[in-house]
């Protein structure tokens, strides 16, 4: 390495929170499910699909879109998410 060259490493300085993960609900029925679509080609496809699925099961769904899919969600995107749903698919259509 070139004395000039520095590496850097890209991951954040400070170490993440690990957190249990929580246990599915039993049941998808009384409670509405977040569809959250990121904003990538097709995804409000998939999104449709999904919908369409949890519609025809008598499931109560919501609908979210990201302003942009090269920038994470808004904080207070994902807190309205987290206080009007318990349940999220979000949609990667890769």
């Amino acid at each position: 390495m070139h004395p000039s060259q520095r590496l850097r490493d890209p991951t954040a300085e400070t170490g993440s929170t690990r957190r249990s993960r929580l246990a599915p609900p039993p049941t998808l029925t009384g409670q509405p499910v977040a569809l959250l679509d990121i904003g990538k080609s097709r995804g409000n496809e998939f999104i449709d699909r999904i919908e369409q699925r949890f519609t025809e099961r008598g499931i109560t769904t919501r609908r979210y879109k990201k302003p942009s899919n090269s920038r994470v969600a808004p904080t207070e995107l994902l807190q309205r998410i987290a206080v009007e749903s318990k349940v999220v698919v979000i949609a990667l259509s890769d």
